[in-house]
């Protein structure tokens, strides 16, 4: 017996061991060649069984299983063909005993919510992203109310605020929030029984439903709920049958007790042509709006999201892209997967110079065409090499001389050399107010007139850009 149960745990460390160099084959893989898969919580990834056929590949929290089932199988079976040098294929299980039991067990058995019944508790009409839950969610003045408002949404769903409506522009995190909310209540109690869908998505079910006699099926899924969430509300414009359903769908889960979330491009009474009735039922909760995120909340979006896909980036680099683009947070990204790709394609590690290269073709420049005045940029690059501070220094809330002289020396310089406005040069500095620029250029051109090095400092400056754009 004794002998017996050595080798089994001989066998047992051998598979083990064999099993763990085809995990570390197969994401090194990954990495190599489809870097924008990249996640931090692969490694809670664990390969669990490896037959002849398939290789089974343990992943326990549902939201995560469910987006890699729908979404990276390819990805996944290139990879391990490669780690394990023969054809296989690759299924994502939920469970370790059923692989021990049922090595080929579907993998709709382990969709998110899957009930006793057959019937799916979380109606996933859009896919839930494991990046958008609230741990991701960078905070900033900018969007503390809607962020605030979702966790209590998401701790007390009909009690807290209901409806909740949060409202946009294109790009500014309205459906992390939304995701954030139905992953965080799933979280808490996996029986919750939510519908997630787009409003459009919405509309065609519900013309299909007309046109089939089905409005009982329809009405039993949309107002069976515990929580309706619709992304793009304010796609219900000019569409007055839709309206008049969604009016009775929102009334029976209100009157119930069951919390409605809504996103929109715009607040209600600002939809065209939405019925006065469904502004007020939307307006009666909570109504919040998120704007563009300030620089410094960009410089965290940034951390955050190359934390999230492990990538290595110097502190100068999210500062810079920061600086260079203000619009949204789809913008960032694009930017960073750019940033990934040269990295990649060119073998280099991701650095300020890297950042500027792969920044070059994505954004124009701030100059008029045919003017050989220096962008805002440029000047930034000339006055922080000339006083050797970071970036980031210079972008941060610091008031020490020594990075606050610069600072105002680049404004005055930007006020000086190109066309922008006090408020959008203080943009481009941390999101400060035109009153600060504005002292920033009185200050500058005071001290200049009396202080002989200060004035020597900018003649040099505007010495190299004006070498730069003849170089150019």
């Amino acid at each position: 017996m004794a002998m017996r149960t050595t080798t089994h745990e001989s066998s047992s460390r051998s598979t083990h061991l064999a099993n763990a160099e085809i995990r570390d084959r197969l994401f090194e893989h990954l990495r190599t060649h489809h870097g924008e898969l990249q996640r931090h919580w692969f490694d809670q990834i664990e390969v669990v069984a490896v037959d002849g056929a398939n290789l089974s590949l343990l992943v326990t929290e549902p939201v995560r299983l469910s987006y890699l089932q729908r979404c990276c199988v390819p990805q996944f079976t290139e990879a391990a063909c490669v780690a394990t040098g023969r054809l296989i294929g690759v299924q994502f299980v939920g469970d370790r005993v059923a692989v021990a039991t049922h090595p080929t067990t579907s993998l709709a058995s382990n969709a998110v919510g899957a009930g006793t019944t057959g019937e799916a508790l979380f109606d996933e009409q859009i896919l839930l992203s494991p990046d958008y839950v609230f741990e991701t969610f960078v905070v900033g003045p900018n969007n503390r109310l809607g962020h605030a408002a979702a966790q209590a949404v998401a701790l007390k769903p009909g009690r807290a605020y209901n409806p909740f409506f949060v409202h946009g522009g294109i790009g500014m995190g309205k459906t992390h929030l939304l995701q954030a909310v139905c992953q965080e209540m799933l979280r808490r109690d996996p029986t919750t029984r939510i519908v997630y869908i787009s409003c459009s998505t919405f509309m065609d079910v519900f013309h299909e439903a007309v046109r089939a006699g089905r409005m009982m099926e329809f009405r039993h899924r949309f107002r069976n709920v515990d929580m309706l969430v619709i992304d793009d509300i304010h796609f219900l414009s000019k569409h007055e049958q839709t309206q008049e359903e969604f009016f009775h769908t929102f009334n029976a889960l209100y009157q119930g007790g069951r919390q409605i979330v809504l996103s929109s491009d715009a607040a209600p009474s600002e939809i065209p042509d939405l019925e006065e009735r469904l502004v007020s039922r939307f307006n009666c909760g909570l109504v919040a709006r998120i704007d563009r995120p300030p620089y410094e909340t960009r410089v965290e979006i940034l951390k955050s999201k190359a934390a999230l896909h492990g990538i290595q980036l110097p502190d100068d680099v999210p500062a810079y892209i920061a600086a260079r683009l203000d619009s949204n947070i789809r913008e960032l990204e694009g930017a960073l997967t750019r940033l990934r790709g040269l990295s990649m394609a060119n073998g280099v590690p991701i650095t300020l110079e890297l950042a500027k290269q792969a920044l070059a073709d994505g954004r124009p420049t701030e100059t008029v065409s045919g003017s050989s005045q220096p962008t805002i940029q440029q000047i930034i690059d000339a006055v922080t090499r000339y006083y050797d501070i970071k970036l980031s220094e210079l972008m941060s809330k610091r008031r020490h001389k020594s990075v606050a002289l610069p600072r105002q020396v680049c404004m005055w310089l930007a006020r000086k050399h190109t066309r922008f406005s006090l408020e959008e040069i203080g943009g481009y500095f941390g999101g400060r107010d035109h009153t600060t620029v504005m002292h920033a250029v009185r200050t500058v051109g005071a001290k200049t007139q009396t202080d002989t090095a200060l004035s020597g400092d900018v003649i040099r400056i505007e010495q190299s850009l004006e070498r730069h754009n003849n170089a150019v």
